[in-house]
C-alpha cells in the first residue's frame, strides 16, 4: 500500500487558528483587566467625592457653623436655624458620623450615622467666613455663615 501525503497546509491551517484563539484570549483578559481597574477608580472616586460634597451640601442647605473641639478632636456643628438643634459631624474610631441633636448636648457615637471611612477630619478656618476642612478624601474649601459658641 502506498502511504497518502499530508500536505502542509492543514497544519498550517490548524496553527494559524490557534494563534487567532490565543490573540483572542490574551484580549479577553487585558480587557478584564482594565475594566476591572477602571471600576475600581470610578467607586474610589465616587466615595471621595461623595464625601467631601457632602460638607458643601449640608452647609448649604442648613444653617450657622460652629467649630468645637471635644473628646473625640474637632466637630463641626450646623445649627438648624433657632431651633435650637443641629447636625454635629465628627471623627470616630476611623469613621466621619453625624449626629442630629441639641446644639450643646453630649456626643454618642453609637447612635451616630456612618457618613464614610476616613481617619484624618481636621478643620482648619482659612478667613472669616471659610472653613478648609481635611479628611483622607482630600480636603474642600466651604464658605460658612458662623453660628453662636
Amino acid at each position: 500500500m502506498k502511504q497518502q501525503e499530508r500536505s502542509p497546509l492543514g497544519l498550517y491551517t490548524i496553527g494559524i487558528a490557534a494563534l487567532f484563539l490565543g490573540g483572542f484570549m490574551l484580549l479577553v483578559v487585558f480587557g478584564a483587566i482594565t475594566y476591572q481597574n477602571t471600576v475600581s477608580y470610578q467607586e474610589t472616586n465616587n466615595r471621595t467625592r461623595a464625601l467631601l460634597s457632602y460638607f458643601v451640601t449640608s452647609v448649604q442647605s442648613n444653617g450657622k457653623v460652629t467649630v468645637k473641639v471635644g473628646d473625640n478632636g474637632q466637630e463641626l456643628v450646623i445649627a438648624d436655624g433657632n431651633t435650637g438643634y443641629g447636625m454635629h459631624i465628627y471623627q470616630y474610631e476611623g469613621n466621619l458620623l453625624e449626629e442630629y441633636k441639641e446644639i450643646h448636648a453630649d456626643l454618642n457615637p453609637v447612635n451616630a450615622n456612618v457618613i464614610g471611612k476616613t481617619d484624618l477630619f481636621q478643620i482648619e478656618k482659612i478667613e472669616e467666613d471659610a472653613l478648609r476642612i481635611y479628611t483622607d478624601a482630600g480636603n474642600i474649601i466651604i464658605h460658612i455663615e458662623e453660628g453662636e459658641e
